[in-house]
């Protein structure tokens, strides 16, 4: 099972958009995808309609593994399933804090499914933290949307500096523009000067678009209802160079 992580140190960049789009797109084209909500807020839960378990709580998350294995539930849609956030994982990082080889916890509770998925996709709060660290550890690659602007380019650039300090692998991190206008001439140019110095960007982009923020109101994927449209067409164009990559 490959693990895919959809992660940014700033909020409000298409995080979460990005993972239950891909999750979607993986799963349209014949793979067996458990979406993993780590985030308390919960929004890929709410997204696909999936209540999270009153089984699973932030202290027993990694260390009960039966328990983490049923609270997954089915989505509508074929080929995925979901663990859905509650408000519990808030205590994630006291909880790891208080565990001994806390940062590969998150590694053996995935082991627990491996057989059953073939892709897993974690959709990570937007922070830097001991949960982040577990995820900086397991996953194979981990898809950081940037805005093209300046606060958001200096929020990657960060993160790749905490990345060589603490010796984790850079070249996990797969940089994706997101949110993108190219009507603005700073977008335009804060994408060539980007590509310039990373050259690990997505050629593909996502693009700003009414039809990804009415995910809320459909509470779907936008590749679900908006598929024939330019804008969701981008998420499975990022899936397919993603897919290269693992």
């Amino acid at each position: 099972m490959k693990i895919i992580a959809c992660y940014s140190n700033k909020g409000g960049v298409g995080k979460t958009a990005a993972a239950v789009n891909l999750a979607y797109a993986a799963a349209a084209s014949g793979n067996r995808v458990l979406l993993c909500d780590l985030d308390p807020q919960g929004a890929s839960g709410f997204y696909f309609r999936v209540k999270p378990s009153k089984k699973l709580r932030s202290g027993t998350f990694f260390k009960d593994v039966e328990r983490f294995t049923q609270a997954i539930k089915a989505s509508d849609f074929e080929h995925l399933d979901l663990l859905s956030a509650n408000r519990d994982f808030r205590d994630f990082d006291i909880f790891l804090a208080r565990m001994k080889h806390s940062r590969s916890r998150l590694k053996k509770a995935l082991k627990a499914v491996d057989n059953e998925y073939d892709l897993a996709i974690l959709d990570c709060p937007p922070n830097i933290s001991r949960l982040s660290e577990n995820v900086f550890k397991v996953a194979d690659r981990i898809v950081v949307p940037v805005i093209p602007t300046t606060l958001s380019e200096r929020a990657f650039e960060q993160l790749q500096d905490f990345f060589k300090e603490e010796g984790y692998a850079r070249k996990k991190l797969v940089p994706v523009f997101s949110m993108v206008q190219k009507s603005k001439k700073l977008h335009r140019e804060s994408m060539e000067r980007m590509r310039e110095a990373h050259p690990r960007f997505l050629k593909n982009s996502v693009p700003f678009s009414t039809d990804i923020e009415k995910m809320g109101l459909h509470r779907a994927p936008a590749l679900s209802y908006a598929g024939a449209r330019s804008a969701a067409w981008t998420y499975e164009d990022v899936w397919e160079e993603l897919n290269q990559l693992i």
